[in-house]
């Protein structure tokens, strides 16, 4: 009778355990399909019905202006795993182990700080003061419901305060950044965290638009 020989465990999988948290702006992707609609509308009019250079110019012009709106609308987007947060903004991408991330900042933008000292602006997470206000207006209601619980009461649901409340108010963005917070600090010492800080210019948005540019100052120069 032989004895089956002990298998080997099977290889764990490479890289992080989960997929990426993807953060993005819906109001700025819906504002570049519009701005993009209008652009391509107008520019695809002159070119079909102007007459002289105004086709070049309007062709150079789309070339230059496209990239742009897709770079500060469609593009910018923040993507966070167990291992390292990557920015994409529109210039450049950067990619942040998390054990190189010394804090995430909430001013009038959201930042990411690095040991290094450098910081890294969101810009798929913008700051809303107007967000802000209203969670802070939602805080105080929640806060005097509490003092005084007859006064927030819905007729007909049980309990006071206002509907639909639980937990703390926070603006939507301010929570993305606590959540971010509290996975870089859990996460700061993990072996898999560690690495260096890369930063990588987006040539696939400038190459477009600088030719755009030059063909646009070329015609415009001719005359």
């Amino acid at each position: 009778m032989t004895t089956p020989e002990p298998q080997s465990p099977a290889p764990r999988p490479q890289g992080p355990a989960y997929q990426d948290q993807v953060h993005r702006s819906s109001a700025a992707i819906a504002g570049g399909v519009l701005l993009l609609a209008i652009v391509l509308w107008l520019g695809l009019d002159a070119i079909m019905n102007g007459g002289g250079r105004v086709p070049w110019l309007a062709l150079a012009v789309m070339i230059l202006v496209v990239p742009l709106v897709v770079a500060f609308t469609l593009r910018p987007a923040v993507y966070a795993n167990e291992d390292r947060l990557r920015i994409r903004n529109p210039f450049r991408v950067i990619v942040l182990p998390w054990g190189q991330v010394a804090g995430l900042r909430s001013g009038y933008s959201n930042e990411a700080l690095t040991k290094s000292g450098a910081k890294y602006q969101m810009w798929a997470l913008p700051v809303s003061l107007r967000g802000r206000k209203k969670a802070a207006r939602n805080e105080a209601r929640a806060a005097a419901a509490e003092r005084d619980p007859g006064r927030g009461a819905v007729p007909g649901r049980l309990g006071g305060g206002p509907a639909g409340q639980s937990g703390p108010h926070r603006a939507a963005n301010d929570k993305i950044m606590d959540d971010l917070r509290e996975l870089a600090e859990a996460r700061e010492s993990a072996e898999s965290a560690q690495g260096e800080v890369t930063v990588r210019w987006a040539y696939e948005i400038l190459g477009p638009a600088l030719a755009g540019a030059v063909v646009l100052a070329i015609l415009l120069a001719v005359g």
